[in-house]
């Protein structure tokens, strides 16, 4: 039995705000700027599933230059030196500190996965009986970036027994 999600919109946007501050743009030059477009396009993706206390999943979803680029700053490289497994790394490790935040805000009892990386469009990667809760849409450097919330719809169906 889940609960009811205790991470709102803004939560999210404050995590996501303190993950391009530490990680992605520590000088301050690149922010990620908000764009609320739920169904701007993405490339790649990554999620992290929750369970336990809360059932559903952290998506982080954006352009594959965004992911280049997040990958060169996440690791301290040059754009060009980027390889296709920094790339997976990197988002792997975004939705992970994400999602460990979100987890932190819930009630005990919930569980963080492993991340899941799929370097293709987010449309390919569809999660079943699930109903998006909150995103944070934004564009970065002139590349979409999203990061999202997706709870379990299947939860709900405890009450009715």
């Amino acid at each position: 039995m889940s609960v009811e999600v205790e991470v709102d919109e803004s939560d999210l946007a404050e995590m996501v705000e303190q993950v391009w501050e530490s990680y992605l743009d520590p000088e301050g030059v690149s922010p990620l700027i908000p764009t609320y477009d739920e169904n701007q396009p993405s490339e790649v993706h990554s999620s992290v599933s929750i369970t336990g206390s809360w059932n559903g999943h952290v998506v982080y979803a954006s352009s594959r230059a965004a992911a280049q680029r997040a990958a060169a700053a996440f690791l301290a490289m040059e754009l060009e030196e980027v390889s296709e497994e920094d790339i997976s790394d990197t988002l792997g490790e975004l939705a992970n500190i994400v999602g460990g935040n979100v987890k932190a805000m819930l009630p005990p009892g919930a569980q963080l996965s492993l991340p899941q990386v799929v370097l293709a469009p987010e449309a390919s990667a569809r999660f079943p009986n699930t109903e998006r809760i909150s995103g944070v849409y934004g564009m970065w450097e002139g590349e979409p970036v999203s990061i999202s919330m997706w709870q379990s719809s299947t939860d709900n169906k405890e009450e009715g027994a």
